[in-house]
């Protein structure tokens, strides 16, 4: 009965990322590759522990307190008409990126970049934006990875030191200079204070509407009262100043839901199944005990 559990609980998961393209679906095609960071990195293991669950939608929420991204995503984007859609392809990218063989990753970026060049415009506070302009891009990329760190930190099983920290962000960082993002900190405290303190964030029109669909998206009933658990763990991760710039509040006990609701998925699902399958094709030890989901090939 308990493996039924944990199986359905991995089932539903699996379900919400699976409207779109499966990354890694040929890895196995590059046997030996060990991709752009390798089983060795820090990124493999943060990303792969389902503390990025609340890193993902961390990051998405920190993203909007800067006018000009979110008046694009406003925009250009498909989140209200195919959220689920839009969320597949996002880890798509992260996944591909991360665990990928090189030519997965040069698809994945290759693909981002063909996005981006149709994605311009001007914000609500009159200024115009470029999804391809370095700093637009470094802010999606920084908080993003700022956002994976701060979740681990909180939720992983076991915090990072000083020095692994700083390898996630420069290991991160060589992800994000692939799409021109710039500047990219180099180290955690830097990254940190780079987000908290950064002079482009305002609270918008724009950023509200995305908030009020982020906290409420249309998902069905069961993963939808897990997602907004996991909202309620993310907030207390964020600044203060971030927090006061999207109109959001912490809320103690939904935070101790969330914290509850993490543990029980890490029960559930093990480690990120991606991770396995990249271990696999790089002719790395897979660690026994860290996933119970099958392998995520035909």
């Amino acid at each position: 009965m308990i493996s039924r559990l944990q199986d359905q609980v991995a089932s539903t998961t699996r379900s919400l990322f699976s409207h779109g393209p499966r990354p890694l679906e040929r890895t196995l095609d590059f046997a030996g590759d060990p991709g752009l960071l390798g089983p060795d990195s820090v990124s493999w293991r943060v990303i792969g522990d389902v503390a990025a669950f609340i890193g993902g939608i961390r990051a998405l929420l920190i993203q909007t307190a800067h006018p000009e991204v979110v008046a694009g995503v406003e925009q250009h984007s498909s989140y209200r008409t195919d959220p689920l859609g839009r969320l597949t392809r996002t880890s798509f990218y992260v996944t591909a990126t991360t665990y990928g063989a090189l030519p997965e990753v040069e698809e994945a970026v290759g693909l981002v970049r063909g996005v981006h060049r149709w994605v311009h415009g001007r914000s609500e506070r009159g200024r115009p934006y470029s999804a391809a302009d370095p700093a637009l891009a470094a802010w999606v990329h920084n908080v993003l990875t700022e956002s994976f760190l701060a979740a681990y930190q909180h939720f992983g099983p076991t915090p990072l030191s000083t020095e692994e920290a700083d390898r996630f962000v420069r290991e991160q960082a060589r992800i994000g200079a692939l799409l021109d993002a710039a500047p990219l900190p180099e180290s955690a405290a830097t990254l940190s204070e780079w987000v908290s303190t950064h002079p482009a964030t305002a609270a918008s029109k724009a950023q509200a509407e995305v908030i009020a669909f982020l906290r409420r998206p249309p998902v069905p009933l069961g993963p939808g009262l897990g997602y907004r658990l996991l909202v309620g763990a993310a907030l207390p991760t964020i600044p203060t100043s971030l927090l006061q710039t999207m109109g959001l509040k912490v809320s103690d006990s939904r935070a101790r839901l969330g914290r509850a609701a993490l543990a029980a998925l890490r029960w559930a699902l093990g480690s990120s199944p991606s991770w396995h399958l990249a271990l696999v094709r790089a002719g790395a030890p897979v660690p026994r005990g860290l996933f119970r989901q099958p392998l995520p090939v035909s």
